[in-house]
């Protein structure tokens, strides 16, 4: 039997492209999850009695409201409660809230003199011309000071070492703050310039974030085959083989998948197969330890090289009467040997990276494939550092594209 749509994955941008085929009537599609069951990134386990979300901390942003007014028809408003965000840097045994250009202001007078002279000799700020490497960009946007003691150390812990393979090309995703707007927030002690995203966040009262997209994934239960891992994607038969040797075959098929988890492509020509296996990821461990930290910070992050994490959530400051954290680390960083967590998960596939050659690799694999009605969506399909409200508005305009 051909499928209409054949969609890989049921993760936020899979399970939202079958919700749409679905509420319109269509019944000829199906989707594949290697899971058992879905949610991709953003599931949820009870840990403790309480939610751990395995992929480290997914919140629902509220910068896009038709998003929200989307899914809320699956999980309601009244189920989820806004939170404003309180993130924090730990720098020498102190707390300074994110971003640390906005924030200086918290710290003792010295410091924030140190830090604004070495903002102000930034490249940025002096007229330079922009770098197009990640390291160089850190120091002409932000300066020497912030770039040793926080930038550098923390994007090493959780992209790896070698941060020159790394483009400035993504880096809306940072806060802009201006040497003007960092002078100002010292003078009036109070943050300015663009403030990071999940500013306020959603998070669901009774549940882990996982729980919005089981509920998504019930509404087209019929339609989803799990335990299925695709090992062979054909594009000129349009046909994909799992790794028990079944076969689906479709008009179309929706990529929400990582390229790379995909051994062999056939009808594909050789520059394809090779720009794929230049995609980069790095892999996470997220562990659970049920001690207390005392903070109302929902998370933090820690450019400390001496500790291996990069980032802890502190769960019981958005997951009521909760206790515990959990830590996320890159998985090169793991010691194997260490089991002193009270429960530990890994994602393989955590972040893509966005090397310097990224842009021009993913344009020419998804330019190929989409002409063979084939669509690279969400964070592995299109190999992009989406959060979960992108991607869900991302499949929303997909769907829209490619059904009309």
């Amino acid at each position: 039997m051909r499928l209409k749509y054949l969609i890989l994955g049921a993760g936020p941008a899979g399970l939202t492209f079958a919700n749409k085929l679905k509420e319109s009537g269509e019944t000829s599609f199906l989707v594949l999850e290697k899971e058992e069951e879905a949610g991709g990134l953003c599931r949820s386990r009870d840990v403790g009695g309480f939610p751990f979300d395995i992929g480290g901390g997914h919140f629902l942003d509220v910068k896009r409201p038709l998003v929200n007014q989307y899914l809320f028809r699956f999980m309601p408003e009244s189920e989820w409660k806004l939170y404003l965000r309180d993130s924090r840097i730990e720098l020498s045994g102190g707390m300074v809230s994110h971003p640390i250009e906005a924030n200086i202001w918290q710290m003792e007078i010295l410091n924030q003199v140190a830090y604004l002279k070495s903002i102000a000799a930034a490249g940025c700020n002096t007229g330079k011309r922009m770098p197009v490497k990640f390291v160089d960009w850190i120091y002409w946007k932000l300066g020497e000071k912030i770039a040793d003691d926080y930038m550098i150390p923390y994007n090493k812990k959780m992209f790896g070492e070698d941060l020159d393979k790394l483009g400035t090309y993504w880096l809306e995703k940072l806060p802009d703050v201006s040497f003007e707007q960092t002078l100002l927030s010292c003078l009036i002690k109070k943050a300015c310039g663009t403030q990071p995203g999940h500013a306020q966040f959603y998070y669901p009262k009774k549940h882990g974030y996982g729980e919005l997209w089981l509920r998504m994934a019930d509404c087209i239960r019929n339609h989803i085959v799990y335990h299925t891992t695709i090992t062979e994607l054909d594009f000129d038969q349009m046909y994909v083989i799992d790794g028990c040797g079944n076969g689906y075959q479709a008009e179309k098929i929706i990529m929400t998948i990582p390229w790379t988890s995909i051994n062999h492509f056939i009808g594909a020509p050789k520059y394809f197969v090779e720009d794929v296996k230049k995609l980069k990821h790095t892999s996470i461990q997220i562990d659970y330890d049920p001690h207390e930290l005392y903070t109302d910070a929902q998370w933090i992050y820690y450019p400390d090289l001496h500790l291996p994490y990069h980032r802890v959530l502190v769960r019981k400051n958005f997951c009521p009467n909760s206790i515990g954290y959990w830590t996320e680390t890159n998985l090169d960083r793991c010691n194997p040997a260490d089991e002193s967590s009270a429960f530990s998960y890994v994602n393989e596939y955590a972040y893509p990276l966005n090397t310097i050659e990224k842009p021009k690799i993913i344009n020419e694999v998804l330019n190929f494939a989409g002409a063979k009605h084939v669509y690279g969506l969400g964070r592995w399909g299109e190999h992009e550092h989406f959060n979960s409200d992108v991607t869900v508005e991302r499949a929303l305009k997909l769907y829209e594209k490619i059904t009309s």
